[in-house]
This record gives structure tokens, C-alpha cells and sequence, in this order.
């Protein structure tokens, strides 16, 4: 495909397109922020003075709260419009996927030739774990497992037209362009920084959606051969499509992460982002634990996900998150932000020694960086 330009020089939305999503972008950078603020403030002078009347002693703990913050009219005003702001973020870049996905389509169909640098195998009989099979995750039309078209690139093509503006939204920008992998290249520092010898000869992502930042480890070690897996064949039929565009020979697996079929200690390299806050928390210790499996001896296992850890946030930010549990297709972030993150490691048999939990600076905020090293 080095005759044309590349998909990621293609992805540009129009005048129009691009007003809007900056319109939407700028919407929820408000919600998210200033108004959030507010409704902090109103905890602060209006909730907590409540409860401790009631009670005589402060709230403890969230659900302690949940009835006052629901009968607030700024904590209603709030969720509606960011229930509003994310159906309008789905709908104007939806404008910008549909028109570009017959060129898409074609550029998949080009590789039928066997010109490929890379591969791609599904698995037709996996079965996807509930919820996430049947839950629109993050409110996303037709989920992570929709084929609304002939491949189901649209599916991976949403995610990706969707995920720098609503990190951006969040105050946790990396500052790249759509397509590029910049939170790929975050994991990467955040990487080099603890284990700067590292020169993995095996990388594998998982969890890796469609690709976007998978491309951030073919790129930085040419000569590893990188593995992305995924429940979602939509997600990687677009990651392999994203790749060869590219000329990087990335080898994407639909399987679980909890057993991937490779063999043991076979990777040096083993990340993730955002995978577990994704993940049930009963599943969790099973991908931690074949993680442990996969590492080679002396490779590194290391994991970006959300800060939202109950012990290091606000009761407001707590139920503002909650609201996204119950309305805006996130159904594990609660699980994920009350694990002991160190504990659960240390159950997959990582030693104290071995092992990491940290917090690493991104944008307006920071993201949990944890994993393991294992013994040469």
C-alpha cells in the first residue's frame, strides 16, 4: 500500500466535521472539569454539612452520600449532559467514519493479495465473557463486538476516531493526533524509565482494541516481533488493516487474556492500557496470573490504567465515576478502583521485590502504572 497515502493522512475531518467535534470536545472538557468543580463545591458546603447533621461524623464512603448527590439539581443537570455529550460525540465523528470507510474497506480487501507483513487470526467459536459481550462500553453504537458493515471496521474505526478527543476531555491528553499512539508511546517512557536496559525480542499487548497504540512498540523495537490480542474481531480486522497500511509486520490473536495459547515465558515484553478497568474483577487475577506465565526470565510486565483508586479520590469524583458504571457503559470501572492493585499481584505470584504500583503524571492528571519484573 506504499503506493498510496497512508489511512492516518486520510483520517482528517472536514471544516464541519472538525467544528463540531471541537464543539463536543469542548463540551465535555467542561463537564468534566469546571462543572465537576462545582459539584464538589456543593459537597463541600452543602452534602457534607448535611450528612454530618444527620449523622454527627463525616460520610465514610460514597454510597453513604449517593441519595444527596441524586437529589442535587446540579448533580442532575450534570449527568444529563454528559449523557447528551457522549451521544454527540458517537454521532459527529460517525460523520467522519462513514465517509471514509469505503476507503478503509478497500485497503482491507487489498490484502486478500498475501502481501501481508503481519497476520490476523480470529477465532469464531470464543466465547466472549458477560458483560462486555452484550454492553455498548462506553455507550459505543453496536458495542465492541459490532459488524454493522461487511467487516466490522466501522467498529474499530469509531473507537479510533473517538479516544484522543474524550482523553482530551478528561484532562489526560497525550497530545497526539488522531491515529497516532501516543498513550502507546506514554507506556513506552513510563517503560524506559523504570527498565531502560529493556530490548524485548517478543512484545505482546494485550487487551490492544484496534491497534492504535500497538503500532507505538513496533515502531520503537523493529526488531521484536509484537503481538496485539483482543476479544473484539472488528477491533483487530481494523488493527491489522491499520498496521499493514503502515509496513509494521504486528501479528494480531483474538483470544482471551486470561488464556492466550501462547507458550510459557514466551514474551519479554508484556503491556497494557486500559485493560483492566475493562475487566471484571473476578478475571483480573487470571490475566495477572497468565501474564506471569508468558514472561521470560528477566522480561517486564507493565500496565497503564485509570487513578480513580477509592483511598486517593474525593467522595465527588467517586460518584461522578459511579455515574458512569450505571449510565455511560463503563460496568467495571467500581471493581477495578477498589482492588488492591500490589495484592493482586502478589496472588498472581509476583514478589514484593518483583513488583510495582505507581502514579505516573499525564496531562492535568495521572494514570496508575503498575507491574512486575521477572527474575533472570
Amino acid at each position: 500500500m506504499s503506493d498510496s497515502p497512508q489511512f492516518a493522512d486520510l483520517y482528517r475531518p472536514t471544516h464541519d466535521e472538525a467544528a463540531r467535534q471541537q464543539f463536543v470536545g469542548a463540551l465535555k472538557g467542561f463537564l468534566n472539569g469546571p462543572l465537576e468543580q462545582q459539584l464538589a463545591a456543593e459537597f463541600e458546603h452543602r452534602i457534607d454539612p448535611q450528612f454530618r447533621d444527620a449523622h454527627g461524623r463525616a460520610p465514610a464512603t460514597r454510597d453513604e452520600v449517593d441519595a444527596l448527590f441524586s437529589e442535587s439539581h446540579l448533580y442532575q443537570l450534570w449527568g444529563a449532559a454528559v449523557y447528551e455529550s457522549q451521544n454527540l460525540m458517537w454521532d459527529t465523528v460517525d460523520e467522519t467514519c462513514r465517509r471514509l470507510l469505503p476507503e478503509l474497506e478497500r485497503r482491507y480487501a487489498a490484502l486478500s493479495d498475501g502481501s501481508r507483513l503481519g497476520s490476523l487470526e480470529l477465532d469464531d467459536e470464543l466465547k466472549l465473557p458477560e458483560p462486555i459481550r452484550s454492553v455498548e462500553i462506553h455507550r459505543q453504537p453496536g458495542g465492541y463486538f459490532g459488524e454493522e458493515d461487511t467487516h466490522g471496521l466501522l467498529t474499530g474505526l469509531r473507537y479510533f476516531g473517538t479516544v484522543e478527543l474524550y482523553r482530551a476531555a478528561k484532562g489526560l491528553s497525550t497530545g497526539a493526533a488522531a491515529g497516532e499512539p501516543g498513550m502507546g508511546f506514554y507506556i513506552i517512557a513510563a517503560l524506559q524509565r523504570r527498565f531502560p536496559e529493556l530490548a524485548p525480542k517478543r512484545v505482546l499487548d494485550l487487551g490492544c482494541g484496534p491497534g492504535t497504540e500497538t503500532v507505538a512498540y513496533a515502531r520503537t523495537f523493529p526488531d521484536a516481533e509484537v503481538w496485539g490480542v483482543d476479544l473484539s474481531a472488528p477491533f483487530l480486522r481494523f488493527g491489522h488493516v491499520w498496521a499493514e497500511d503502515q509496513g509494521l509486520p504486528i501479528h494480531f490473536r483474538q483470544t482471551d487474556a486470561r488464556q492466550t495459547g501462547f507458550e510459557d515465558a514466551s514474551f519479554d515484553l508484556i503491556v497494557s492500557n486500559i485493560l483492566f478497568h475493562e475487566t471484571g474483577d473476578d478475571i483480573l487475577p487470571d490475566i495477572l496470573a497468565e501474564a506471569r506465565r508468558l514472561l521470560a526470565p528477566g522480561g517486564v510486565m507493565l500496565h497503564v490504567d485509570v487513578p480513580y483508586q477509592a483511598h486517593r479520590t474525593s467522595l465527588t469524583k467517586q460518584q461522578t465515576n459511579h455515574w458512569q458504571v450505571v449510565n455511560n457503559g463503563e460496568p467495571y470501572w467500581d471493581g477495578f478502583a477498589k482492588l488492591d492493585i500490589d495484592s493482586e499481584m502478589a496472588r498472581a505470584g509476583f514478589s514484593k521485590d518483583q513488583r510495582f504500583a505507581d502514579y505516573d503524571p499525564l496531562g492535568q492528571g495521572d494514570m496508575l502504572v503498575f507491574g512486575a519484573s521477572a527474575a533472570p
